[in-house]
């Protein structure tokens, strides 16, 4: 018999989680790409935070992968810990509404459901409806698993040494805490515990009094994949993982000398219900946390603060701040996180072609020494960022997604090309006009800068584009390289007059001055390249095609789609 129970309950907590890898797989692909917009900017607010917190949690079906996602977008920087704390706060009051549902039986019409989700995936044709037929199956197939360990459990009643077992727990809460808690940290998922817990309640095999405190574990346990999970990244990052252990703990020490009174009170909510008295336990202990710490987020801001210090990394140390492993099985965030790297190689790029014109006026060793270090910042930047999006690339994308990550491989590429030239031509060129002793003309020097201020104008207006996506901006990107163009041709003609007119200055510094505005012409290239990326018709928006007719900021009404 043990050995029937054992291989039931692994089949039905297989399918117990796949089922609940697979619903919020397909209700990520639905809500995913607005997901790190609604985090961003609903979040300023700690109430409407918490209400966000428990929205994307019942989307995800799991509290930890919400903490695990709210890790890397705050070490991203994209929210700050304040943000993060509501957030939490309400990604486990989200938690609990499986709880509440396993509490309704909706496992006796789990087969139906699977039922309904294959049929819309098999016969409909839009992929908007497959994604629900996805998360439908998975939905199914969660409740299958519980129905299936369920069965399998019930024979077990009559056992008197697992019984017993099990009703001895009140007499060890400890025991029971730590059992759970790490059973929940083996599975990542608090839900699946909470699952179970209710079928041992449900089959009477299990006292009120020891679900509490095996739920009290599984609450706890829910946070070690997040404390995990930031070990290695920002400081702020492993102040949100502790905030949400820390929310679980204080909460279970407040709670745990009363669990007497507690599992009272839940007795007299609903007295013949032994599955809605679990879901209760479990949904008024997570409201009860967010209630206690919300009106005091930011002291307990501060708290963390001073628990996990900042550290000073060491000086010239550069590697990237916005690349998470830990989202790209959410591509649409980790999209956005590669975007943040981007601009943060556009700056450094931008930095880089301020300092060229410096090293012509008056040649600097320690400028040369700065721009070398930038570029080789520039370079792994650039190759951490490829690697990134080389993974999103493997997750299952659609197809905006898909372009997106394209686009932004070969925006890295040029970025990287435009520090390549720095270091192979704009510093070698500078050494060795200085080691030549010479010096170019008046006229050559206001070209040359000339040049440089047209370069980073463009440079402006294409990382500006990047930012905002913008094919209006992208257009005047394109506008500003045919200027350029056009400047380096007037420039070599006036070189080559004041050439016929002898001027020894332009004679000694000819090739040098040359290729110094060709340099400056392929730098021009890459940025075009970037602005071509952008104008792709697969990435530009509606509004993006409005803009380009009537300028930025344009709100005409949508033209209705031909169906």
């Amino acid at each position: 018999m043990w050995t029937e129970v054992t291989l039931s309950l692994v089949g039905g907590m297989g399918l117990l989680l796949y089922g609940m890898y697979i619903m919020s797989e397909g209700l990520q692909k639905i809500a995913g790409p607005k997901l790190r917009t609604l985090l961003s900017t609903l979040t300023k607010n700690r109430i409407i935070g918490m209400l966000v917190g428990a929205v994307v949690t019942v989307i995800f079906q799991s509290s930890t992968a919400t903490t695990v996602i709210l890790v890397g977008l705050t070490s991203a920087s994209i929210i700050s810990l304040r943000q993060t704390l509501s957030v939490i706060l309400g990604a486990d009051i989200g938690t609990t509404v499986t709880a509440q549902l396993i509490a309704l039986k909706v496992t006796e019409v789990a087969l139906p459901i699977v039922g309904i989700g294959a049929t819309i995936i098999f016969f409909s044709k839009k992929d908007k409806y497959k994604k629900i037929g996805q998360a439908l199956i998975g939905f199914g197939l969660l409740f299958l698993g519980l129905k299936i360990m369920s069965d399998t459990m019930y024979p077990l009643r009559e056992d008197p040494y697992f019984k017993d077992l099990l009703m001895n727990m009140s007499h060890r809460p400890v025991l029971a805490v730590v059992l759970a808690a790490v059973f929940t940290f083996l599975v990542h998922s608090s839900a699946a515990t909470i699952g179970i817990i209710m079928v041992l309640a449900m089959q009477g095999m299990v006292s009120l009094t020891s679900a509490i405190y095996l739920l009290f574990g599984a609450n706890i346990g829910t946070s070690f994949t997040a404390v995990l999970s930031s070990l290695g990244s920002t400081r702020e990052a492993q102040r949100v993982a502790t905030a949400h252990f820390l929310f679980k703990f204080v909460g279970v020490l407040m709670l745990l000398p009363f669990v007497g009174l507690y599992a009272d009170l839940i007795s007299w909510m609903a007295p013949n219900s032994p599955g809605f008295q679990v879901a209760n336990a479990h949904t008024i202990f997570n409201v009860a946390i967010a209630l206690l710490f919300l009106p005091f987020i930011d002291q307990f801001a501060k708290v963390l603060e001073f628990i996990v210090p900042e550290k000073q990394s060491a000086n010239g140390e550069i590697k990237p701040k916005y690349l998470d492993d830990s989202l790209i099985t959410t591509p649409s965030i980790a999209i956005g996180m590669a975007s943040k790297e981007i601009f943060r190689i556009s700056d450094i790029i931008t930095e880089m072609v301020s300092k060229c014109d410096q090293l012509f006026k008056r040649y600097d060793s320690q400028i040369t020494e700065e721009l070398l270090q930038q570029e080789d910042s520039v370079d792994y930047l650039s190759e951490a960022t490829n690697q990134y999006l080389t993974k999103i690339m493997r997750q299952p994308l659609s197809k905006d997604e898909f372009n997106r990550c394209m686009g932004l491989i070969h925006i890295v590429k040029d970025y990287e090309h435009i520090g390549d030239v720095i270091e192979k031509n704009i510093v070698y060129l500078a050494e060795s006009k200085y080691a030549n002793n010479t010096d170019f003309s008046s006229d050559g020097h206001r070209e040359i800068t000339a040049m440089q201020h047209k370069i980073i104008e463009m440079l402006h207006v294409v990382n500006t584009a990047v930012v905002n996506n913008s094919c209006y901006l992208a257009e005047k990107a394109k506008s500003l390289h045919e200027e350029i163009v056009d400047l380096e041709f007037r420039f070599r003609m006036s070189h080559f007059a004041r050439m016929q007119i002898g001027s020894n200055e332009s004679e000694n510094t000819s090739s040098i001055f040359l290729d110094v505005i060709n340099s400056y012409l392929r730098m021009a290239e890459h940025l075009n390249n970037i602005a071509m990326a952008l104008t792709d018709e697969v990435s530009c928006t509606w509004q993006d095609e409005v803009e380009l007719i009537y300028g930025p900021n344009a709100c005409p009404v949508k033209p209705a789609e031909n169906k």
